[in-house]
């Protein structure tokens, strides 16, 4: 079952890494492995949300939104995207953008150098939001207790997360000023492409999850109605016709999932840029990723279980919050790519860790007495 599933994504995997040494070695391959954990684990809560609403939808849509769906993910977000970036911040065009990419590496390295400054802002804000939201929303289940208990208290304050997004852009835009200041740059100028490329990474941020929303919205409505006629039919001693009910909310269901893969491969790509500028590694370690978010959200459906991991989600958005201050520090301070790739992993992997505990917890409680008193105590955090 297992190989069935993720045996595309494993040779993908092979061939990726493979690609990866011929290209630049060693080095590459360790930032193509990084990137591949980084992807998987960043999107795993996605898989979790795929999977809960792919089960809903007819064998017909579950095959669109696993053929079309995946082009449109792996070769939309995870391929053109960084390209795209890289293009419009150093203001070429994206065929040159490759081109130079693969055959001119110094002069695309001083290209991505220069615009470095407009693609940290961008990418740190937006990841900075996500971040945000997270911790400031109030979760059944915590995994560090002592600091989010009190971040979701806070968190009712409204907009509390854009305002101090923007603080945090303002800080930067003044250090990076003063940075110039000092080695006679253009400060002005440069505080100003901080400032308006923060902005704009908030901007595309609010945009993706006001999408989000509405499609959502759409769903639920799509989904009540089902549910009333499914009544209204076992009222009157009718059979519910299962095709019928699969057209528009299926239709629904499939615009709601791409935009949702859409703004969970945002993180991923912007994240890439606090490990690796270079283009054709970022398209490797995140295409594989991407295969395997999709295997993983047909091993869901197919087996039926969700997230055992519950730890998993806050350890992927702490990674998220650590790759956002990275990119902001990033604009004054190089920072090498083990570092900001390590703290990922390690975040993610303490988070694993702590969630193969508490199952092990709840497993012992189950065997013991206090099953349910154990149950609460577990799921309140650490």
């Amino acid at each position: 079952m297992v190989l069935k599933t993720f045996g595309w994504s494993f040779a993908i995997t092979a061939l990726g890494l493979v690609a990866a040494v011929l290209y630049g070695g060693w080095e590459a391959f360790g930032i193509v492995a990084i990137l591949c954990v980084l992807e998987i684990s960043l999107s795993f809560d996605n898989a979790v949300v795929n999977a809960g609403i792919l089960k809903k939808m007819n064998a017909f849509w579950q095959k669109i939104f696993l053929t079309i769906g995946i082009l449109i993910a792996v070769f939309g977000m995870r391929l053109v995207f960084p390209v795209v970036i890289v293009a419009v911040s150093a203001k070429i065009g994206p065929i040159e953008a490759v081109d130079l990419a693969l055959n001119d590496a110094d002069r695309y390295q001083e290209l991505v150098t220069d615009a470095h400054p407009s693609i940290a802002a961008f990418g740190g804000m937006f990841l900075l939001m996500i971040f945000l939201d997270f911790i400031f929303e109030d979760r059944d289940i915590k995994w560090l207790g002592w600091l989010e208990r009190p971040l979701a208290k806070l968190g009712k304050v409204d907009m509390l997360s854009v305002c101090i997004a923007l603080i945090v852009l303002m800080i930067s835009a003044m250090t990076f000023a003063t940075h110039a200041h000092q080695h006679g740059g253009t400060h002005v100028d440069k505080a100003q492409t901080v400032l308006i490329s923060g902005i704009a990474g908030l901007i595309t941020y609010l945009i993706v999850g006001g999408l989000s929303g509405y499609f959502e919205n759409k769903l639920e409505e799509e989904e009540e109605r089902e549910h009333e006629a499914e009544e209204a039919a076992r009222r009157s001693g009718k059979k519910v016709s299962a095709v019928q009910l699969a057209g528009k909310a299926a239709f629904f269901m499939f615009l709601y999932l791409e935009v949702l893969d859409a703004s969970f491969s945002f993180d991923g790509v912007i994240g890439a840029f606090a490990i690796t500028n270079d283009i054709v590694l970022m398209a490797l370690g995140l295409g594989v990723g991407a295969m395997y978010v999709r295997s993983l959200t047909v091993y869901l459906v197919r087996e039926g279980t969700l997230d055992d991991y519950v730890y998993l989600e806050h350890g992927a958005h702490y990674a998220i919050g650590a790759l956002s201050l990275i990119l902001m520090v990033s604009i004054q301070y190089e920072i090498p790519e083990i570092i900001t790739g390590s703290i990922g992993v390690a975040l993610i992997g303490w988070s694993f860790w702590s969630s193969v505990r508490r199952n092990k917890r709840l497993a012992e409680a189950e065997g013991g007495s206090g099953s349910a008193g154990a149950k609460t105590e577990v799921s309140s955090g650490v």
